[in-house]
């Protein structure tokens, strides 16, 4: 098997077609009008960071636009109650890198952005996220290196928006954490987890 590992980049270009005119010409440095039209029908993005423990992966949820536009180059996301690991905020704060995925139902076209990230408590910024009297905790100021279109395949071939709905065969959360700690009592913690979440979902 190591003999067919890719160990250099000239290898890896080697067995791929030259990127189309459509996958250059479509990168911009900036949130073109386009570009922020489209962000701003997210409701769903998937957060991407690196730092010293590794790299950490988060979706990020609102029920309306899931980020805010402060200017052309910056993204405003703010961070709502969760498990309190902070993954991405300690990645932020160790390294700054950031990449995020922009999605909205029905469509199967992703939107991406690359940049650096630093994590604010300014109280104007949290103050602009004010969602039944409670704020984040803090806000994600994201600063745009550039921004693109994903091509669609990805998303048609596993037929994210039109095929049925298969989470009845799925584990429940209580059963994932039954299955790591002896004891643990799954049922109930699925049981309680609807009203827990809507009482604290900001």
């Amino acid at each position: 098997m190591a003999e067919h590992v890719i160990d250099s980049i000239a290898a890896l270009e080697a067995i791929y077609d030259k990127p189309g005119k459509a996958s250059l010409i479509k990168v911009a440095d900036h949130l073109t009008p386009l570009y922020a039209k489209w962000i701003m029908a997210s409701r769903l993005c998937i957060v991407s960071t690196v730092g010293p423990e590794g790299t950490d992966g988060s979706p990020r949820g609102d029920d309306g636009p899931v980020v805010q536009v402060l200017d052309a180059k910056t993204l405003l996301l703010p961070d709502w109650r969760g498990n309190n690991r902070i993954d991405t905020l300690r990645n932020i704060v160790a390294d700054g890198r950031i990449s995020l995925m922009f999605l909205v139902p029905g469509s199967n076209n992703v939107v991406r952005v690359n940049g650096h990230a630093v994590v604010s408590i300014s109280p104007d910024l949290l103050g602009r996220f004010d969602q039944r009297g409670r704020q984040p905790r803090s806000v994600i100021i994201i600063s745009i290196d550039e921004i693109y279109s994903q091509c669609a395949r990805a998303l048609m071939r596993a037929k994210t928006w039109t095929s049925e709905d298969e989470s009845a065969q799925l584990p429940s959360i209580g059963d994932l954490l039954a299955e790591q700690e002896t004891g643990f009592d799954g049922e109930a913690y699925d049981a309680a987890w609807a009203e827990r979440a809507d009482q604290t979902m900001w």
